[in-house]
This record gives structure tokens, sequence and C-alpha cells, in this order.
């Protein structure tokens, strides 16, 4: 007899092979063309994960259409954990970041970020050396800060305080207002009289293009502040697909249920 619940469950892992496929391939192709430590830092996850895909498809499909009970359990073991492991990587997104925020100025299009503001956790992933190394290798990399150049190196001061500039670019490309430099370009100022030190970031400020205020806690907090952002967006994505999940693990339990009863059948005639 035809069962509903295996046809689903084998058209929806076939789905998902077919598409673990061009994971698996971008992931070598990532290997292959990398050529900054950012880029090397993805193939192999990407290629991981394509993997686990494809070995998870495989038993989904096989287990549900060839009627095989322990491959159709283990997929199912399989994606209890997915479901657990995306609930509480849910929760755990929106608490580290329900805090921070940049803090607006008066008469300024962009806003200052301070490193304090964010959660404990996320702080910590950042003044971590070796971490911190890595992430601004990736943002040197990616040049936010030359996009300010090639908006225009000759923009007047007040043209770019009414800019309005990205977390990462207020807080890696330019000194903190605090320290009251004098603008030159935007990532070109210099001291006067009237600066102030008070803030560390004053003294890690250099005009150097490869160093600006990349070890800046401005920057550190531009970063989480990103990182926060993005991991919003994540979360609200993960409980999407948390119920596409827990609609396929249900149809799943239903095919195991199916495959139990055409075994005592076969048994039992």
């Amino acid at each position: 007899m035809v069962r509903v619940s295996n046809n689903l469950v084998g058209t929806l892992n076939l789905i998902t092979l077919l598409l673990s496929i061009p994971i698996i391939g971008g992931g070598i192709w990532l290997s292959k063309q990398a050529n900054t430590e950012c880029e090397r830092f993805l193939d192999k996850p990407v290629i991981v994960l394509g993997v686990f895909i494809l070995l998870v498809s495989i038993a989904g499909l096989v287990g549900s259409c060839c009627r095989v009970s322990c491959l159709l359990w283990v997929y199912l073991v399989v994606m209890f954990l997915l479901i657990l492991l995306l609930f509480c990587f849910t929760i755990f997104a929106f608490v580290v970041t329900n805090k921070g925020a940049g803090e607006a100025l008066s008469d300024r299009g962009y806003k200052e970020y301070r490193l304090g503001d964010y959660s404990d956790w996320l702080q910590k992933r950042v003044n971590n050396d070796n971490n911190w190394n890595k992430i601004r290798s990736c943002l040197q990399d990616s040049k936010i800060c030359q996009r300010l150049l090639d908006d225009g190196s000759s923009t007047k001061v007040e043209d770019f305080n009414r800019q309005h500039l990205s977390s990462l670019q207020s807080g890696c490309c330019k000194p903190s207002n605090d320290c009251n430099f004098q603008y030159i370009s935007p990532t070109n100022w210099t001291g006067t009289p009237t600066s102030s030190f008070t803030n560390p970031d004053c003294f890690a400020w250099s005009n150097d293009p490869n160093i600006l205020c990349y070890n800046c806690q401005s920057c550190k907090a531009g970063m989480l502040d990103n990182i926060k952002s993005d991991w919003k967006r994540v979360a609200v994505i993960n409980i999407i697909f948390l119920v596409f999940l827990i609609i396929v693990y249900s149809i799943g339990c239903c095919a195991f249920r199916n495959n139990r009863e055409d075994n005592s059948w076969k048994q039992y005639p």
C-alpha cells in the first residue's frame, strides 16, 4: 500500500540530497580558489555541511522509500538532535544580542560604538587576540575603509559628518569623536592642541591605511554590532526553519510507524 508519509519524506530528502551536491562542490572550489584567510576559513565548514546533508538525506531517502527502519530511525534521531540544537542556538542568539546599540550623536549621520555596551560573552570573543587577529585580517581584506575614499577623498568635513556610516566603518575607519582630532580626509585625521586622549582608542589610531582604528575598542564594538544584526536575522530564519524541521520530523515519525507496521505484516501474514 502506498504510504503518503513515506513518499513525502523520500521526496524531501531527494531534494536535499540534490542540494548537497552544489554545496560540496562550492566548498571544494572555495578551497582551490581561496586567496585570503577569510576565504580559507569557510571552505572546510561548507564541505562538512554538504557531506552532513548528503548522508542524512541518503538515510532518510533509503529508510523511507526502501522501508529500511534502522536507517529511518537514525534519520529521526539526527533530525531530533538538529531541532534541539537549532532551538538552543536560537534562544542563545537572542540572549547574547539583546544588549548593545550605537550611540547617536548630535549633528552626525553616523553612530559611535562602545565595546562595554555589548554582552560579556561577545566581548570575550573579540578580546581574544587570536580571534581578533583573524577578524582584523578579514576586515582589511574587505577594504571597508577604502570604500570611504572611493566615495570621495576630497569629501568636506560637513558632508562626512552627515554620512550614514556602517558600524564597521564608524568603528574601524575613523577615530572616536572623543579624540577631537582634526579632519583631513575620511581616513586621515590629525591631533590638535584641543585633542583629548582620555579614550584609549585615541592612542590606537593611525593614518596608516593598514592600521587606522583596526586595533581600537570601537572597531571591536562595530564588529559586535554587525554580528548582532546578522545573528538576529539568522535567529528569525532559524525559527522558520525550525517549524519546517518539526513538520518533516513529524512526517518522518509517521513513515517510521508505517515501516514497523509493514514489517510486522510481513512477519505475520
